[in-house]
């Protein structure tokens, strides 16, 4: 039975509030839905997500279950986002990713790497990931991070465990044309292609293609 599809803010609703009884100004899936909105729509810094929720007025914070006038100012979210738990919001995002693939029904996904950037002045250095992109959905489906001592094909075995593959066209360039990857893809019932323009990739010469 196919999953139903939820909004981000139900998504959120299994995340702990990390901060006290007394402190709770604002609901925690209020303030998360409005940080996912405004990113969503070209904010790239904590001032500009608080800015995003002034900008829009009462009706708009309602809609986002806001239960005061004003949403959070830009204090709120930086002491709210350093004690949020990381796993637990992550896990929240990757039931809503993979409620929507079920109800979409997109059967493809781009695995590869990126460089986060880091903050400047603040000695947070960038970090490397390896992510699983759905290109009919527009969105990541899950990514982690490419630790110094490995490096992405081994990281791929550990992203392959969070993602659906069932019936899924799986991408990606010439280092993940490995026998490892391969088997692990077609175990769960899936067929992989590399990447076109690699080396061994859909065009190139040396083109695998596996079908279970």
């Amino acid at each position: 039975m196919a999953a139903e599809a939820i909004s981000l803010w139900e998504s959120f609703s299994d995340i702990p509030d990390p901060r006290a009884a007394s402190g709770r100004r604002h609901p925690l899936q209020a303030i998360l839905t409005l940080s996912a909105v405004a990113i969503l729509s070209g904010a790239r810094s904590l001032y500009a997500i608080a800015q995003f929720g002034r900008d829009r007025g009462t009706q708009f914070a309602a809609a986002l279950g806001f239960t005061r006038q004003r949403t959070p100012c830009c204090t709120s979210f930086h002491y709210l986002f350093e004690r949020l738990d990381r796993e637990a919001f992550e896990k929240a995002l990757r039931r809503w990713t993979h409620a929507r693939r079920e109800a979409d029904g997109w059967k493809q996904i781009s695995i590869d790497g990126k460089e986060l950037r880091g903050t400047q002045g603040h000695e947070i250095p960038g970090v490397r990931v390896l992510a699983a992109y759905a290109p009919k959905a527009k969105l990541v489906l899950d990514q982690i991070p490419v630790d110094a001592k490995t490096n992405e094909h081994k990281t791929a075995l550990e992203l392959l465990n969070l993602i659906p593959l069932t019936g899924t066209l799986v991408t990606g360039d010439a280092m993940f044309c490995q026998r490892d990857l391969s088997r692990k893809i077609i175990k769960k019932g899936t067929m992989a292609v590399a990447g076109e323009g690699e080396p061994g990739g859909a065009s190139g010469r040396h083109r695998r293609r596996l079908r279970r």
